[in-house]
């Protein structure tokens, strides 16, 4: 394997352990420096991940576009630089506004993520593209594993050990980018720099104009609206149905990371020699739906650690979908391409949260008419349904 790819799912594995190592203390946190209760720590959780998100929309393309001109390497390093800094910000802040600030710085720097998806595709053959996203996949979900467990673990030392666990990794791995990375932007892919283009609505314009991406890029949206229910809600569900611990919900979400790795890294190349990308994106579709049923209805804990890992399956549905996006486009527009995905994730994070912690308040509060902690699942379900009949319609169908 050659050592600029080690770096980028090392750099997506440790960004992905720097996530989930907070996870499971932000309900403890939030009472702490705001107080109130579950359902309202779940509002201000909703609030940040909002926060993060619209910094993530805005300047995706930025960033993207940045590394298209002037390379992945510089852009890829100061950004680690800047994350290790903003999470020494959130291990003293000792109010809700200070945390809300290195949201919104953590949301800038966190763009990187369109950076490493684009030295992938520079690194990657036509027909190995759906396959190396897959590896970025299974990257995440290997750090997604770490982090929580080790998250879960450092909250016995109090709620901002975490912090200070992923400030050190971000800046070891910023080091290690730089002792390791070479650039992968050559004067035969580089191009300008536009600030027509370098912003969500320039870049969605400029892609759209190619049918297929913007279906696709659709369906990504709804896709990415309904999964976000697991980060957004997870641990104010287990705390509401089953009372977990911070350790017992990071150790539900390290099963989930586990099952995301073995697909992402393994099962999504059986899937996709077995069904193609379009049937590997259809079934994954299908069996989504499915699980987000379950988690809604289940009312055991034991169950519910079963049906962690199995909700991982659907984890095939977005590799699948970058590889179509990225053979559809030149080699000199994947860097706008992975912004415009990030910024499609992130406008998805910007409104999902919102939806998701509104409806788990609703239906949560002490006043709720039903008192049901899986409606946001339930929603989900019914979202990736959406995204399904869209994925179904011809190219040539208008969306609107």
């Amino acid at each position: 394997m050659k050592p600029a790819v080690v770096f980028l799912l090392f750099t997506v594995l440790l960004d992905a352990m720097g996530i989930g190592l907070i996870l499971p203390i932000m309900p403890d946190l939030i009472r702490e420096v705001q107080g109130g209760t579950l359902a309202q720590a779940a509002l201000w959780g909703g609030v940040l991940s909002t926060s993060f998100a619209v910094m993530q929309f805005l300047f995706g393309p930025v960033i993207g576009g940045l590394s298209d001109r002037f390379g992945r390497r510089p852009v890829l390093l100061l950004s680690l630089v800047v994350m290790c800094l903003d999470y020494m910000l959130m291990a003293v802040a000792g109010s809700i506004w200070l945390l809300l600030v290195g949201r919104i710085i953590g949301g800038v720097a966190a763009s990187t993520q369109s950076t490493a998806n684009a030295c992938m595709a520079d690194l990657s053959a036509p027909e190995d593209k759906s396959a190396n996203f897959g590896l970025i996949g299974a990257a995440f979900g290997i750090g997604f594993v770490l982090g929580p467990l080790i998250g879960g673990l450092l909250a016995e030392y109090g709620t901002r050990a975490p912090f200070w666990a992923a400030a050190t990794l971000s800046g070891l791995n910023a080091l290690f980018g730089w002792l390791v990375l070479r650039e992968t932007v050559t004067d035969r892919i580089r191009r300008a720099f536009s600030w027509r283009r370098a912003n969500p609505l320039g870049t969605l314009r400029a892609l759209g104009k190619l049918p297929q991406i913007r279906r696709l890029l659709v369906v990504y949206f709804i896709y990415q609206f309904a999964f976000i229910v697991y980060p957004t809600i997870w641990a104010y569900f287990g705390h509401a149905r089953f009372d977990w611990s911070p350790a017992m919900i990071g150790l539900s979400l390290g099963l989930f990371g586990i099952a995301m790795a073995v697909v992402q890294g393994g099962l999504i190349r059986i899937a996709l020699r077995r069904f193609g990308e379009g049937g590997t994106i259809v079934y994954g579709l299908l069996f989504s739906v499915l699980t987000y049923m379950l988690v809604a209805l289940v009312t055991s804990g034991t169950v519910a650690l079963v049906l962690t890992p199995l909700a991982a399956l659907g984890g095939v549905i977005a590799p699948a979908l970058q590889g179509i996006m990225s053979k559809a486009t030149g080699d000199d527009q994947q860097g706008e391409l992975q912004g415009a995905m990030v910024s499609v994730n992130a406008l998805a994070m910007i409104l999902s949260p919102m939806v998701m912690t509104s409806v788990f308040y609703s239906f949560t509060a002490a006043d709720a008419p039903i008192h049901l902690p899986g409606a946001p699942f339930v929603l989900s379900a019914l979202l990736t349904v959406l995204a399904l009949v869209i994925y179904l319609r011809p190219i040539g169908t208008r969306i609107t």
